[in-house]
């Protein structure tokens, strides 16, 4: 698949899904410790976690379980009882579940301050969660040899971004853990690439947390922004990240 052919693709994924978990709300309070967050990048269910947390501003723990997997779907067998995706652990309050209804039920509760969007959408949501994934052809599904890196790498991204998932499925059929930090937009004036930003409001000031971050860090606002403590190589571009995952920790 081309890179351009691909990135429409992934638009396409992005579009059916109405653009959900592209916006940062804003969390209530942030947890101390890093949720954990077990899943793999094409099952429907872990989407809508995903969402959840990109809109509620929280970074988690990513443990990539796709097909196949020997590093992380064995572990969530010991810790819950059975390979279910996703499955989230929360080392701030002990608690630990599956079901996706569940843990965005809990994170809204617990660090949104608020209640979770009605249950009355469920149905539409995994519906279209399952439709969203059809394009991408199972991408980010199925395990591939791989050495593990000794430290989670880290990932700025959101959920809806064609470019990150890119990145995102190749960590996950890679089973590379990272730490995702969400980088949603937190003002309507985000919308768009960062390059309309830059043309309409040139004045305008960086807002959220992982945004503004990301700015002090490297300079612009532009996601996906993978950092690698193992080698301390930190860059933009899914098509140069993709190509540098490959060449550090593909076999």
């Amino acid at each position: 698949m081309s890179n351009t052919f691909d990135v429409l693709n992934s638009t396409l994924t992005s579009t059916l899904r109405l653009w959900r978990g592209t916006n940062a709300r804003g969390s209530a309070r942030q947890p101390a410790r890093h949720l954990k967050l077990y899943e793999f990048e094409a099952c429907p269910y872990c989407r809508l976690v995903r969402e959840a947390l990109t809109e509620l501003d929280l970074d988690a723990l990513i443990y990539p379980a796709p097909h196949g997997g020997k590093r992380f779907r064995p572990k969530v067998a010991r810790l819950g009882g059975k390979q279910q995706f996703p499955f989230l652990v929360d080392p701030n309050s002990g608690e630990s579940m599956y079901e996706s209804d569940a843990i965005i039920d809990y994170l809204y509760r617990r660090y949104g301050g608020r209640a979770a969007p009605t249950r009355l959408l469920r149905p539409f949501d995994v519906t279209s969660s399952v439709v969203a994934g059809i394009p991408r052809v199972r991408a980010g599904a199925q395990a591939r040899p791989s050495q593990a890196p000794k430290r989670p790498l880290e990932l700025f991204s959101f959920e809806s971004s064609p470019y990150s998932r890119r990145v995102r499925e190749l960590l996950c059929e890679l089973e590379l853990p990272y730490l995702l930090r969400s980088t949603g937009k937190a003002r309507w004036q985000d919308l768009g690439p960062p390059i309309l930003r830059a043309t309409l409001f040139p004045a305008l000031p960086v807002a959220g947390r992982n945004r503004v971050e990301l700015l002090k860090r490297a300079g612009k606002v532009q996601v996906p922004y993978l950092v690698d403590p193992n080698t301390g190589t930190e860059l933009f571009e899914s098509d140069a990240i993709r190509d540098y995952l490959l060449a550090t920790y593909a076999k």
